[in-house]
């Protein structure tokens, strides 16, 4: 069985350090994303920087897939708060992933459905997704676990945000994971999100502040958890 392990982010924030610390990284350019493969940590790993959005997300997961089959995926990076119970630096785990921008409810579906597979939530991987957990535990990280909502768009405005939360009880909202988890799900791939809150009450001014320092905090999660992998 193929041991190594998949991370994905979208952003340079989010994977560089990552990167840096790999032994004998070896990079390809696929499609225009670049993956680097390696170890860190002692594991095997694959790490690639997607790019934003549902598109550039889903093309990097399935090309991960398909050309150093992963055992599963991580997604980590950065997200926005969609709960009051959530500060800046707490760690969000999803339990199921949602796509709050897919609607096609005019025929209808209920909002949120994904075409073809017929399911609105895509279920984490609950082995890796208490694994992220604990690591975050160990380094005196706040998490939380509960569904993070994606879409192709930055949510700031306070209405929108209650929508969100009122259709799929979303704790959290970011811009990709749930196009890697529908490529994991249609492929057969365990996956996991885990996100470090940068902006505690999803505004852009909290964004800008604090994304750098919460993508850092998502980083050393995920070399604490390749450490007691």
């Amino acid at each position: 069985m193929n041991n190594i392990i998949g991370i994905i982010g979208a952003m340079d924030i989010e994977v560089s350090a990552l990167i840096e610390k790999m032994d004998k990284p070896v990079q390809e350019i696929v499609g225009g994303i670049t993956f680097t493969k390696g170890t860190l940590c002692g594991k095997d790993v694959v790490i690639s920087k997607c790019g934003i959005g549902k598109v550039f997300a889903a093309m990097c997961a399935q090309t991960m897939i398909l050309k150093y089959a992963p055992r599963y995926i991580i997604n980590s990076g950065v997200a926005g708060a969609l709960s009051k119970e959530l500060n800046i630096l707490d760690a969000v785990i999803a339990t199921k992933m949602v796509q709050h921008d897919m609607d096609t409810s005019p025929l209808g579906d209920p909002k949120g459905l994904i075409s073809g597979i017929n399911v609105v939530e895509i279920e984490s991987d609950a082995d890796v997704s208490s694994q992220l957990e604990k690591a975050a535990n160990e380094l005196k990280v706040r998490t939380a676990r509960g569904i993070i909502a994606s879409g192709d768009q930055f949510i700031a405005d306070p209405d929108r945000k209650a929508e969100i939360v009122s259709l799929f009880g979303a704790i959290a909202c970011e811009m990709e994971g749930a196009s890697i988890a529908q490529v994991c799900y249609v492929n057969k791939v365990p996956f996991c999100v885990m996100r470090t809150i940068s902006d505690g009450k999803g505004e852009a001014m909290d964004y800008q502040t604090f994304a750098v320092s919460a993508a850092k905090k998502s980083m050393e999660i995920i070399e604490k958890f390749l450490l007691d992998a």
